[in-house]
């Protein structure tokens, strides 16, 4: 191999690169398509993993000169099969509390709930910045905050309050 060949590859090896790249974006577009419609905004835990994880794959394995298309797509399957499982155990009722956090009250009428707060790992910056974001001037304008399973606050406002 020469030192042209090594900083930019031998033209029949990036046909072979791309050709890769290609089929594994589609065979990985075509199996997500199967899956449930979620939007990335509501992602859960284990849909970031898999995306994450697909991501890796389409975007690693065809460079890499001892991986085959059929290794990167079994391997697609595998981590899209794992999630489907995943995706089904979760619709169970003693699935969904193995694998997603409930949701978690924060503030009551006003005040936080200190100790919840902390559970959720949140520090009150963390709160209060949530709370800006429904448009409240603080907790005091909230009447119910619920840090849901997915990490969204969900908020009540007092009456007369904002958000």
């Amino acid at each position: 191999m020469t030192a042209v060949d090594s900083l930019v590859g031998h033209p029949g090896w990036l046909l072979w690169v791309a050709v890769k790249a290609f089929l594994l974006y589609l065979t990985a577009v075509l199996a997500m398509r199967l899956g449930g419609r979620r939007t990335l905004a509501e992602l859960s835990g284990y849909d970031f993993v898999a995306a994450v994880a697909v991501g890796a794959i389409v975007g690693r394995l065809p460079s890499a000169p001892d991986a085959s298309y059929l290794s990167g797509a079994v391997t697609l399957a595998a981590i899209l099969a794992a999630h489907a499982l995943i995706t089904w155990v979760r619709l169970r009722p003693a699935g969904r509390r193995l694998i997603e956090k409930g949701p978690v009250v924060v503030v009551v009428r006003g005040r936080v709930l200190t100790g919840n707060l902390h559970r959720a790992g949140l520090t009150r910056a963390d709160l209060d910045a949530l709370v800006r974001e429904h448009g409240m001037d603080g907790t005091d304008a909230v009447h119910l905050a619920v840090l849901e399973g997915r990490g969204r606050l969900s908020v009540l406002p007092r009456d007369g309050g904002h958000g």
